[in-house]
């Protein structure tokens, strides 16, 4: 965790600065599903409410903490590669097409996604009802085998065309692409916190792996920095305690969405990626 501590003592050097203009010098757009929207975590701002949007996101965390005025946030629960070019309905209305929000002035680009395409809400319901009939074997593993690995193959070329949208429309913008926080422990289960099998909890860890690491890989190609809160969120996971989880369970202990992020994890999602954010690939 020292690049936290870092991170946080350099947020305190930049919130002790009188500053005159914004420090990125142009916009901000956040883009990106649920685990960058925020649902449940206060106050959930903005339209359509379907989007579950929060003040307190990773996104508006960075706003604030860089006191931006020009900073937009079209990140959406559910949201899908797809969703990036096409309108996305939601409840109380459409979310337009993600990269509309990109202009040419805009500096600074933040893009999560990709769980929605790999199925994690579905992966999350199947697992936990094949694990009623098998607790303490991997019934999950072998209804999904391969499939899963499959999925994130396929996500790449999807990946690729967005990042080369963005700097197609926002030539001038550095990219930063952020990865998923750790959601289950790499090893064992805790049923019904999360109600995984206990062979299964691996397996999804080692598809949440897959994904970060496609993420990364397209970053690479696509001239974006890649930010990867995975490997700072060890004992953080939804399995945690309370007071350490940065991912909650079946039934959420903080404000939040059940397996999504709290505030504390939207928090060090933030810190992590205030580097990239203020300084570009590195």
């Amino acid at each position: 965790m020292r690049i936290v501590v870092a991170v946080v003592a350099l947020l305190g050097l930049l919130v002790a600065t009188p500053a005159t203009a914004d420090p990125l010098h142009g916009g901000y757009v956040a883009l990106g599903d649920s685990y960058a929207s925020g649902p449940g975590i206060p106050d959930q701002t903005g339209a359509p409410a379907g989007c579950a949007r929060s003040n307190h996101n990773y996104p508006g965390l960075l706003a604030s903490w860089l006191r931006l005025t020009d900073f937009t946030d079209v990140s959406c629960g559910g949201a899908r590669t797809t969703d990036m070019t096409a309108p996305q309905q939601v409840s109380g209305g459409t979310n337009p097409p993600q990269l509309d929000a990109l202009r040419k002035d805009t500096r600074v680009v933040t893009v999560m996604i990709g769980g929605n395409d790999i199925g994690f809400g579905e992966i999350l319901r199947t697992c936990g009802s094949l694990a009623q009939s098998d607790p303490a074997g991997s019934p999950c593993q072998r209804h999904y085998g391969d499939q899963l690995a499959a999925r994130v193959t396929t996500l790449g070329p999807k990946l690729a065309a967005i990042l080369d949208a963005i700097h197609k429309r926002s030539p001038r913008a550095s990219v930063v692409v952020v990865g998923y926080l750790r959601i289950l422990p790499a090893a064992g289960s805790c049923f019904p916190t999360v109600p995984f099998a206990t062979g299964d909890g691996p397996f999804f860890d080692d598809v949440e792996k897959g994904l970060n690491n496609q993420l990364a890989t397209q970053a690479a190609r696509h001239h974006a920095s890649f930010v990867n809160p995975y490997l700072y969120s060890y004992g953080h996971d939804a399995c945690a305690a309370p007071d350490h989880k940065w991912v909650e369970g079946l039934i959420p202990m903080s404000p939040g969405a059940p397996m999504h992020p709290n505030e504390k994890g939207m928090r060090a999602v933030a810190a992590l990626a205030l580097p990239s954010v203020l300084f570009g690939r590195f």
